[in-house]
């Protein structure tokens, strides 16, 4: 028992000193858990199927910079390369609009890049909700807002 012991020991040591000298993984008190987030998966609506395929993933919750405020991101790929489009986090469900949430200024648009991906955050100085219905939808373009691309509901933080 004792060797396996001791062999343990001289793996994790060896493990510990082939990181090639690299600071260790420091983890902040300050950030946000992801528990914390309300997150959610986006797709192309079925109506557009055949037309746009577009996916991703988006969350919202506390701002680690105000603890007032909300963050809230969104990921999307298989977007048309060097299309732009408005994204806002919504009340109610993908369908079921109830209006968006915070100011919608707040929200930059995705600006998508060559190999159609793009990432966006925005800053929102209203409190994270602890309960309702949300969503984040991504529009077709600044000019044609009806049209919504990719939709997903956001599922509340575990607590």
């Amino acid at each position: 028992m004792k060797a396996h012991t001791a062999a343990g020991l001289i793996l994790v040591a060896l493990a510990a000193s082939s990181c090639g000298g690299r600071k260790a993984v420091e983890i902040n008190p300050n950030s946000v858990p992801v528990a914390n987030r309300w997150t959610g998966t986006l797709a192309t609506p079925p109506e557009l199927s055949g037309v746009a395929d577009i996916r991703g993933g988006s969350w919202m919750g506390p701002d680690e910079k105000n603890a007032e405020g909300t963050r809230a991101h969104v990921d999307v790929l298989n977007a048309v390369p060097g299309s732009v489009h408005p994204w806002h986090v919504h009340r109610g469900r993908c369908g079921a609009d109830q209006g968006i949430f915070g100011p919608a200024a707040a929200y930059p648009p995705l600006k998508v890049g060559d190999k159609g991906r793009a990432s966006a955050e925005a800053e929102l100085a209203v409190a994270t909700p602890r309960s309702g219905e949300f969503f984040v939808n991504v529009h077709a373009s600044a000019k044609n807002m009806r049209t919504i691309v990719a939709c997903g509901n956001l599922a509340p933080p575990a607590r």
